[in-house]
């Protein structure tokens, strides 16, 4: 069920849709959505509840703010503000609180008509982008303080199936109550499969009743969070919490002056480094997916070629190649969406950064190592096309730049000038600033890990592959993520990510073992979704539904995870493209030789982990009788 806004007539009058205004400004919904009224008296009503934000100084305009975000303009009539303010009475100020109907105002419509201007009075929506998802107008004659038009809001739209949207809302009211009821909650954010709570008080929760709740695979305690392991329906399980919490409810950790100066320095980094790492998960979890499919397309397209089955000619392998190169092509813009998101700036604002940083005629100019004076300062423009890094930070400085401008641009200007000066500001902040530096260290970084792969390739197989998974527990994966990602950007291939796959692989095989020796028909059907779920590239049903929940098959696929790592190695099997496990074995063909000696690799280090870890959690790892006594982590 969606969060929904009336907004009453603020004058008595003929509603109208805004299209039909006479002003392309308003009719062109250049100010955002809502509706007109033609009106027949002068008393003027708010309408909507909330704070008094804006009264323009010529009387015309007020503009009213919502508990719920809502930004709401009444601008009364059109071109009014010539009259210098005489027409209209008002008895509010800024900062006032008003209710929805209360007599606010007068406006002589005789007077205004007697300037030969319109009496029209617009309400509208400026933060529409922001908040709305839709709005309907009941058009015709009513009277001020009647409702006039109903707006859904974006933040609360949900799943409006009847059936799993009440399944979904009994579920949320679970969660909150065993975690210590809403008032224990700081904040919260989800992945792929979690929801990540901040509580306030991390004893009071009810591991137990939560474990037993139909839906919930498992709960894990890291990162400073209290994670309760949902699975593919977390996204619409995380929507109907917030809607429990209700739009009162500030989803962001909350810290008094005093709480933070008790902290020492090394709370103050964890806390930074959490913060960190839930902005790199916030953006890069919506892409993930389709990153792999990319990959495994430039892998198979990889293998046609190399066997000669297509030519790089051919329109068919041109049409393919770009569907799997866009994604890498144009990263920046479609991260800095997903960022933007995450971090509260505006999504749009930030790609259209993104596709700045991707512009061809820059681009053009970074090939030819064109030297150009930006603002009589010398730059040297360089390619941002698949990079991670500049775009992220121009969305986190974003997050910060808006809510400036927004202190200094007034709002009946905002709209169109807020976002273009936006973007002009970071663009610059990237190619004249910060921008070249944060790349040289992308570069420094990817080149970095390689150079250490190639001291000790087999060492550094076995530990980063025995540790990943118990990365994975505590969230700090996501650290690794863009590192791969940066790495397959600058380089064209990483190493890194073939260690990370064959953890993959001993993860399903765990759940697969468990599998076949449980009698236990749901523990059964759970754990050979978690043995797909891993095989395709995805660990955590696996890790928190299965090998976690008993300490030795978590160990043993660890180990089984080490000696894949260590066969990675050894072979020196190079990934080039974002994807892994079994079902991402195309991201081991080399797109420029095809099938060689590195996918053989692929085969026995990925098969070797399998049948080692199946091996070890059949015959140690796990006994029939242990669903009786799971030993949770």
């Amino acid at each position: 069920m969606a969060h929904s806004l009336d907004i009453l007539a603020p004058v008595s009058g003929n509603v109208i849709e805004l299209s039909s205004v006479s002003d392309p400004v308003f009719s062109q919904k250049m100010m955002g959505d809502g509706f007109g009224i033609k009106p027949t008296n002068g008393e003027i009503h708010a309408p909507v509840s909330g704070t008094v934000t804006l009264i323009a100084k010529t009387k015309h305009a007020i503009g009213i703010t919502t508990d719920d975000g809502a930004e709401i303009l009444v601008h009364l009539g059109i071109d009014t503000v010539s009259l210098d303010g005489l027409p209209f009475d008002l008895k509010i100020k800024i900062h006032d609180e008003v209710t929805a109907g209360q007599l606010i105002g007068n406006m002589n419509l005789k007077l205004i008509q007697a300037a030969d201007k319109d009496t029209t009075v617009m309400v509208i929506i400026t933060n529409t982008d922001d908040y709305l998802k839709s709005i309907t107008v009941k058009t015709g004659e009513t009277v001020g303080g009647q409702i006039a038009a109903t707006a859904t809001s974006k933040a609360y739209a949900e799943n409006t199936d009847p059936t799993e949207s009440d399944n979904y809302q009994q579920l949320a009211a679970a969660i909150i109550k065993n975690v210590g009821g809403s008032e224990n909650i700081d904040s919260v954010i989800h992945c792929i499969t979690r929801l990540r709570f901040y509580l306030k008080n991390d004893r009071l929760p009810d591991d137990n009743a939560i474990r037993k709740l139909d839906g919930i695979i498992n709960i894990a305690r890291a990162s400073g969070q209290y994670q309760v392991v949902i699975g593919s329906k977390v996204t619409e399980i995380y929507n109907a919490v917030l809607e429990k919490l209700g739009p009162s409810f500030n989803n962001t950790p909350t810290a008094t002056l005093d709480d933070k100066n008790k902290k020492t320095i090394f709370e103050k980094i964890k806390d930074s480094f959490n913060t960190f790492i839930g902005v790199l998960t916030g953006s890069m979890i919506p892409i993930i997916g389709l990153l792999g499919g990319s990959g495994i397309m430039k892998g198979i397209l990889g293998a046609l070629t190399g066997y000669g089955i297509l030519d790089k000619a051919s329109g068919t392998y041109l049409l393919f190649s770009s569907i799997a190169d866009s994604l890498y092509y144009f990263l920046p813009i479609i991260l800095g969406f997903t960022a933007a998101k995450k971090l509260g700036s505006n999504p749009i604002t930030i790609a259209v950064v993104g596709s700045v940083l991707t512009y061809p005629s820059l681009i053009a100019a970074s090939d030819n190592s064109i030297q150009l004076t930006v603002l009589r300062i010398p730059t040297h423009i360089m390619s941002y096309s698949s990079s991670v890094f500049p775009i992220i930070l121009a969305a986190w400085v974003g997050s910060y730049l808006e809510k400036w401008l927004k202190k200094i641009i007034p709002s009946l200007i905002r709209s169109i000038f807020l976002p273009i000066i936006e973007v002009i500001i970071l663009s610059l902040l990237i190619y004249v600033g910060v921008g070249p530096i944060v790349l040289s260290l992308s570069q420094f970084l990817s080149h970095g890990i390689e150079s250490i792969y190639f001291v000790n390739p087999a060492l550094t197989g076995f530990l980063v592959s025995g540790l990943y998974q118990v990365a994975v527990v505590f969230g700090l994966h996501w650290a690794i993520i863009p590192i791969v990602v940066n790495d397959l950007a600058i380089s064209g291939h990483s190493y890194l990510n073939a260690m990370i796959s064959v953890t993959m692989v001993a993860q399903g095989a765990a759940a697969m073992a468990v599998a076949l020796k449980t009698r236990d028909k749901k523990y059964r059907d759970l754990s050979w979704a978690a043995t797909i779920s891993a095989f395709c590239g995805v660990t955590e049903p696996a890790i928190y539904g299965i090998t976690l929940r008993y300490k030795r098959i978590f160990f043993l696929s660890n180990i089984g995870s080490a000696i894949g790592g260590l066969l990675t190695g050894i072979f020196k099997v190079d990934a080039y493209a974002l994807s892994g496990s079994l079902i991402g074995f195309p991201a081991f063909i080399n797109p420029s030789l095809g099938v060689t000696s590195n996918l053989l690799g692929y085969v026995v280090a990925h098969i070797t982990t399998l049948v080692i870890t199946f091996v070890m959690v059949m015959i140690w790892g796990y006994q029939a009788e242990d669903n009786a006594n799971p030993i949770v982590s």
